[in-house]
C-alpha cells in the first residue's frame, strides 16, 4: 500500500514536472537547478543544463507516514536510495523481521556459512541502524536453527522495546538447552505501560513481585512459556485492561486464578498445560473459556458469568465429565463444545443446563471404536438442556465393523415421555449407519416438537478440518479425495436414510442430505 501511494505521487509531480519543463522550454527560459531529496535522477534538456529530480515537495511526517506503510523489505530498500526515507527508517515504527521479510535465502546460507549467521547479521544491521524511536510493533521470530547469543538477543530487544511501542511478538528456538529468559526489566522505566498485545514463545517470564509495567495489555499469548501461577498473578497485578488471554503448553503452570479487578476479560484458552491441577475464574466479565488437556478443577466466582465452554479432556470421558459437573461448575452456560477421543455411554442425571441453547459435540474412534458407543444415550444430554436449540454431532469413525443397522433393525428401541420442546436444528456430521445413531435420529424426529431443519453429512473428517468440501463444477475444482472405504460407508449410510428416516420426517422440517459428489467420489456400490 505504501508503495503503491509513493509511485502516484511521484507520477503526479513528474507530470507537473515536464508541464512545467515545455512552458518553460516555449519562453526560452532556462530550467534552473534543484537540490536533490529523494534520487538521484538527472534530466538533460536541449539548451545543455542539468535538472535534478527532487519528487514531490511533501513536509518530512508525510513522508515517514508512507514509509510507514511500506513492508519492512521495501521500506529498507527505499531508505538505501533516498535521504528522506534514510531519516524516517531509523524512526520505522514497524520491525518485522522473521526469515522471510529480511529474505534469507537458505541454500545460500548453507554454502557461506550458515543460516544463524547471515540471520544474525541482517537483524543486527537492522536494529543497529533503527535509534528505537517511534516502533509501534516487534515481530521477532528466530529461526529454529539459528543459536543466537543471549547477549545479542538482550541488545535487540532493548533497541525495539522502548516507549511507545504497542506489540511484541517474540518466537524464540526451540534448540537452546536452556529456554532464554525474557529480561523483564526491558518493561520498566515507562518502556512496558504502552504495549497492548504480548506473545512470547518458547521461553522463560519470570514476573516479579510488584510488577506494574503492563497497565495498557489487552491481549497475552504465552505458548511453551516457563512461568509459575504466582509469576503470572504478578503480571496480572495491574493489568485492568486485559481482554483476552491464551496460554499454551506452560509446563510449569499448577494453579491458574483470574482474579476479580480483569474486569474487561472476555476470552480464556488454556491448552496442553500438562501440570495444571486448578483453574479459578473470578473474572465478573469472562464469557467464552475454552480448555484442552488433563481435568482440573474449575471453580467459578459468584460474579463470574461463562456463557461460552470447549473443552475437551485429554485421558478421560468428556461427555460423561460435562454432564455430571458442569450443570453445577457453570449454571450460566449456553453454548457447550465437547471433544472426546475415549467415551463410554452417557449417564442418566437430574441437573439441568437451564441457560444452554447450542450443544456440539465431537466423538473420535482412534481409541475407543464409535460402534461402542451407544449414540441413543445422548438423549439423556438432551434431556439435560430443556432451553437447547441447535444440536450438532460430529463423529469421525475408521472402524464400522459392528453396529450396522442393517438387518437388525426389527427390534429398534423407542424412549418415550421425552420431548425436545425449543430443538430447532440438528446437524449429524459422518452419518454412517449404525443402529443406535439412526435410532437417535428417529428419536429426534418424533420428540422434538419445534424441529425446523434436520442435515445429514454422511462424509466427515475431523482430523482433515472437518467436513469434507464438495467440488464446484462451474469453477473446475475437484474434491478432496477420500478413503474408499469411507466412501462405501457413506453409499452404505444413505441408504440406512431411505430406509429408516426419511419416512418419518415431519412437513414441516427440512431434510438436507449431503452425500458422497457424483463426479469425484463414483464408485460401484451394492446396496446393503
Amino acid at each position: 500500500m505504501g508503495m503503491m501511494l509513493l509511485n502516484r505521487l511521484m507520477f503526479k509531480q513528474e507530470r507537473r514536472r515536464r508541464r512545467r519543463i515545455r512552458a518553460h522550454n516555449q519562453k526560452s527560459t532556462k530550467v534552473p537547478k534543484e537540490k536533490d531529496s529523494l534520487c538521484q535522477e538527472d534530466d538533460h534538456y536541449e539548451d545543455g543544463k542539468t535538472s535534478r529530480y527532487s519528487g514531490p515537495n511533501l513536509p518530512e511526517d508525510v513522508w515517514c507516514h508512507i514509509h510507514s506503510l511500506m513492508p519492512l523489505r521495501d521500506a529498507a530498500q527505499s531508505a538505501c536510495v533516498s535521504h528522506a526515507f534514510l531519516r524516517s527508517w531509523r524512526c520505522h515504527p514497524n520491525l518485522n523481521l522473521t526469515e522471510t521479510t529480511i529474505c534469507l535465502n537458505k541454500s545460500a546460507c548453507r554454502k557461506k556459512g550458515g543460516i544463524a549467521r547471515f540471520f544474525t547479521m541482517r537483524v543486527d544491521n537492522i536494529l543497529k541502524n533503527h535509534s528505537g524511536i517511534g516502533v509501534k510493533t516487534l515481530n521477532l521470530v528466530i529461526p529454529d536453527s539459528c543459536k543466537v547469543d543471549t547477549h545479542c538477543l538482550n541488545r535487540w530487544l532493548q533497541i525495539a522495546i522502548a516507549p511507545g511501542i504497542e506489540e511484541v511478538l517474540i518466537s524464540f528456538p526451540q534448540n537452546y538447552k536452556t529456554k532464554y529468559s525474557f529480561p523483564c526489566a526491558l518493561l520498566f522505566g515507562g518502556c512496558g505501560n504502552s504495549i497492548r498485545h504480548l506473545c512470547l514463545i518458547d521461553c522463560a517470564f519470570r514476573p516479579p513481585v510488584g510488577f506494574d509495567c503492563l497497565r495498557s495489555l489487552t491481549k497475552l499469548h504465552l505458548y511453551e512459556v516457563c512461568i509459575t501461577g504466582d509469576e503470572l498473578g504478578n503480571l496480572f497485578s495491574n493489568c485492568f485492561t486485559l481482554e483476552q488471554v491464551q496460554l499454551r503448553s506452560c509446563g510449569e503452570l499448577i494453579s491458574l486464578k483470574m482474579p476479580f479487578w480483569l474486569e474487561q476479560l472476555s476470552f480464556l484458552r488454556v491448552s496442553e498445560c500438562n501440570m495444571l491441577q486448578v483453574i479459578e475464574i473470578n473474572a465478573p466479565n469472562l464469557h467464552t473459556l475454552k480448555f484442552f488437556g488433563d481435568p482440573v478443577h474449575l471453580t467459578l466466582g459468584e460474579s463470574a458469568k461463562v456463557k461460552n465452554l470447549t473443552f475437551k479432556h485429554s485421558n478421560n470421558s468428556s461427555i460423561s465429565y460435562a454432564i455430571t459437573k458442569l450443570p453445577s461448575t457453570v449454571p450460566t452456560l449456553e453454548t457447550l463444545g465437547v471433544t472426546s477421543f475415549s467415551e463410554i455411554n452417557t449417564p442418566v442425571v437430574t441437573d439441568k443446563f437451564l441457560n444452554l441453547k447450542c450443544l456440539r459435540i465431537y466423538l473420535s474412534g482412534d481409541e475407543v471404536s464409535p460402534p461402542a458407543y451407544d449414540y441413543l444415550s445422548l438423549v439423556s444430554f438432551l434431556d439435560a438442556s430443556p432451553a437447547l436449540e441447535t444440536f450438532i454431532l460430529s463423529v469421525h469413525h475408521k472402524d464400522v465393523k459392528h453396529g450396522s443397522v442393517f438387518g437388525n433393525a426389527s427390534h429398534m428401541r423407542q424412549i418415550l415421555g421425552h420431548k425436545h420442546d425449543r430443538l430447532r436444528k440438528v446437524q449429524i456430521n459422518g452419518f454412517w449407519a449404525a443402529k443406535s445413531m439412526v435410532e437417535l435420529t428417529c428419536h429426534i424426529l418424533e420428540n422434538a416438537t419445534s424441529l425446523e431443519s434436520l442435515t445429514v453429512d454422511t462424509i466427515f473428517d475431523g482430523f482433515m478440518g472437518g467436513d469434507v468440501r464438495r467440488c464446484s463444477i462451474q469453477r473446475g475444482s475437484k474434491c478432496r479425495p477420500i478413503p474408499r472405504d469411507m466412501i462405501l460407508e457413506a453409499h452404505k449410510a444413505l441408504t440406512a436414510v431411505n430406509r429408516y428416516i426419511l419416512g418419518r420426517v415431519p412437513p414441516a422440517v427440512k431434510l438436507n442430505v449431503w452425500e458422497p459428489c457424483s463426479q469425484c467420489h463414483a464408485i460401484d456400490v451394492q446396496s446393503p
